[in-house]
């Protein structure tokens, strides 16, 4: 069975992927489509739950990116396969604050440097973004250890969650293998002339492939 995934990822769209997962007979393959730059961590670890239980292969396809919760995502599944260029990033939580959403490891710096001289308010959100950042390494290794083993496990859960890099850091090929990924280049055709049935309105485009015959040679 195959899921594409095409955007921001919601709680509505955690409930129409568990449903499908959950409807696909426990000895057939899933391939999940992911092209999104994240969204919510609990729609997130959701679909990355269901997917790492589910009993046959599970393979997750990324012919361009998958950034934030379409990484955790895809570190659910049994195989990752990429396009040589295609990227996923950092799993680092972001906290919601009253000046806006800030990194969870930029918080703890923060109230680390400040010490007794942050308020109340600065020590309130450290506490929650340290949670914040001790449950998502637990859930990374969790997802990956039973196909890396728990020291490489450890380290991806280090690499991508305790703020090393932004947020919107591109996280390559050979980044991931690097930390122990097996990770697949070979997407297959299909994959790419699906993602041609879903373009990006026209309006929003700053780049236009105008695609040109060569001339034939005699």
């Amino acid at each position: 069975m195959g899921i594409p995934f095409y955007r921001y990822i919601t709680i509505e769209d955690s409930e129409q992927v568990l449903r499908a997962i959950r409807s696909t007979p426990s000895n057939m393959a899933i391939d999940l489509i992911l092209h999104t730059p994240g969204g919510l961590a609990l729609a997130a670890s959701q679909i990355a739950m269901a997917l790492k239980n589910h009993p046959a292969e599970t393979r997750v396809i990324i012919p361009h990116y998958a950034m934030s919760g379409g990484t955790l995502i895809a570190f659910a599944a049994d195989k990752i396969i990429m396009d040589p260029h295609a990227v996923l990033g950092p799993v680092d939580p972001q906290i919601a604050t009253k000046e806006g959403t800030v990194p969870a490891a930029s918080i703890v710096k923060v109230a680390e440097e400040k010490k007794e001289k942050a308020d109340d308010m600065t020590l309130i959100y450290a506490d929650v973004a340290q949670k914040a950042i001790n449950q998502m390494k637990e859930f990374i290794i969790y997802l990956t250890k039973d196909r890396v083993g728990e020291e490489k496990a450890k380290r991806i859960a280090e690499e991508l969650v305790s703020g090393k890099f932004t947020h919107d850091y591109p996280i390559t090929v050979e980044k991931l293998k690097e930390l122990g990924l097996d990770v697949s280049t070979d997407v297959p055709k299909e994959i790419y002339e699906l993602m041609d049935l879903y373009p990006q309105q026209v309006s929003q485009r700053s780049v236009e492939y105008i695609p040109v015959v060569p001339p034939q040679t005699r």
